[in-house]
């Protein structure tokens, strides 16, 4: 007998017909939150820090809030609710596939976010392998490979230069296997790579290709086929579904002769006294409970998004990189940061600083006076900042400083409002500086006093507290952030 699962982890409100360019923005959880200001006001919060962590998708959290009632242990109960939640985890990983062009061959294994996922791919990696990187990438694709052989190329400076370095690079490795590792967009910059002239030259010498998609991801519509890249990286949290969930797609040959990720149950297929027989495929690499939540979030985020199209996603997007360049053009003292020049092609992210204000500042004063969330620091790429920025870093005192700017990213929840809200604050900061008092701590700058009350979520925070919650440390505060 057939069986047709009786829950759909789509609700009926999160498939319409797909919608057209003019429904963007789209709602997002938060989207009509408000926020205290030192000076005692509560306004609209605006997000500009997608890039960071993008906010849930209200398509997505209507799945979650449909799916949880179904929640139970995937691929060995034998009650009916933990049959549903298997075949929505199954189902999951076939939605995410589609989603970035993954092969019929490809694997895709569910992870806690780009970082592992790139650790995990960094663990599987054939020995005598040699794996090739920039300098310009986030430190989850610097890292894990310094744990073997690896060549880190210097920020180039076009997208022609990166080509061209890449292939004498990979041109020159003798080792048995190669992996070029690269970025699709700039967590910094935004500005977009050139994926499949990359994967032409990694091929052409006998190399694989791996894709940290992060960022491209929620921009840009993705073929893995198309690009010829082997393996791609991505997380929820960037993709409008934050639950703790990431995947690796690609080949399944170096991911099935590779140790283990994680060794206990689920995967393996025999376990002796003295011995093991792992299993092959995503569960090699998956041991334990899945987080079945942050998988069907990420496909509802990666189902949203097809429907709305993501070349209506870039569309208007690009409608807000227009206004937010143009504006920032106009602000006295404002430098923005780019690899390869203002007209190179990027997503919604924009860095920049201002002659005369540490960069803590501008995003302090932009929160805490105007309800303003943007990103300050190095972004977890310190080679970068340091090769963009380093002429322009603020000036400290004591030990070598890594530079730091201010960042604004959006994406399909943010309007030209939103847009034109932050403009008006950076120009009124510039003007007549901040009308508050900040102080360093912990790395970061804060508002002195802070008289902003906190939410009472979930009693961690008592209602009407203010300022710093005792007991952070540093590295709670401000992990990757420019010393100050």
């Amino acid at each position: 007998m057939s069986f047709a699962p009786v829950v759909d982890w789509r609700p009926a409100a999160a498939v319409p017909a797909p919608p057209a360019i003019g429904a963007l923005p789209l709602p997002v959880v938060g989207g009509d939150l408000t926020v205290p200001l030192v000076t005692g006001e509560q306004v609209g919060y605006v997000n500009l820090d997608y890039a960071a962590s993008a906010p849930c998708l209200r398509a997505v959290l209507d799945a979650v809030t449909t799916l949880l009632p179904w929640y139970s242990s995937v691929h060995r109960g034998a009650g009916f609710a933990s049959t549903v939640t298997t075949e929505l985890y199954a189902a999951a990983r076939r939605e995410v596939g589609d989603f970035v062009g993954a092969r019929a061959e490809d694997t895709v294994v569910f992870t806690r976010n780009t970082t592992d996922a790139l650790n995990l791919l960094a663990a599987a990696l054939p020995e005598d392998t040699t794996v090739v990187t920039f300098a310009s990438e986030h430190h989850a694709n610097q890292l894990p490979w310094r744990r073997g052989r690896s060549i880190v190329l210097p920020v180039p400076a076009s997208a022609d230069e990166a080509i061209a370095r890449a292939d004498d690079a990979l041109r020159g490795v003798s080792s048995r296997h190669g992996l070029l590792a690269v970025t699709g967009a700039s967590n910094v910059t935004g500005e977009l790579w050139p994926l499949s002239e990359l994967a032409a030259v990694a091929h052409r010498r006998g190399a694989r290709v791996a894709v940290d998609a992060a960022q491209l991801a929620p921009h840009r519509a993705i073929d893995l086929d198309a690009l010829g890249a082997d393996y791609l990286a991505l997380s929820g949290h960037k993709l409008y579904a934050p639950f703790g969930g990431g995947v690796l797609v690609g080949r399944g040959d170096w991911l099935d002769a590779g140790r283990p990720y994680l060794a206990g149950g689920g995967a393996v297929r025999r376990v002796t006294l003295d011995g093991v027989e792992w299993a092959s495929g995503a569960p090699r690499h998956e041991a334990g409970t899945p987080n079945v939540v942050g998988a069907v979030s990420l496909a509802a985020a990666c189902r949203a998004l097809g429907e709305i199209g993501m070349s209506a996603v870039a569309a208007h997007e690009a409608t807000l990189l227009d206004r937010v360049t143009r504006g920032l053009r106009a602000v006295p003292g404002v430098e923005q940061l780019a690899m390869w020049g203002p007209a190179s092609p990027r997503i919604g992210v924009v860095t920049f600083n201002v002659r005369g204000f540490h960069p803590g500042v501008v995003a302090a004063a932009l929160s805490a006076e105007h309800g303003i969330g943007v990103r300050d620091g190095s972004f977890c790429a310190h080679p970068l900042m340091s090769a963009l920025a380093g002429a322009h870093a603020p000036e400290v005192s004591g030990g070598a400083a890594v530079p730091g700017a201010v960042r604004v990213s959006f994406g399909v929840g943010t309007s030209m409002a939103d847009v034109d809200r932050f403009l008006g604050a950076l120009t009124d900061l510039v003007a007549r500086g901040p009308r508050w008092r900040y102080r360093v701590d912990g790395g970061r700058h804060v508002p002195e006093p802070d008289p902003r009350p906190r939410p009472a979520l979930a009693g961690l925070l008592a209602g009407g507290t203010t300022g710093a919650v005792h007991g952070l440390l540093a590295s709670d505060l401000a992990p990757c952030q420019a010393l100050a």
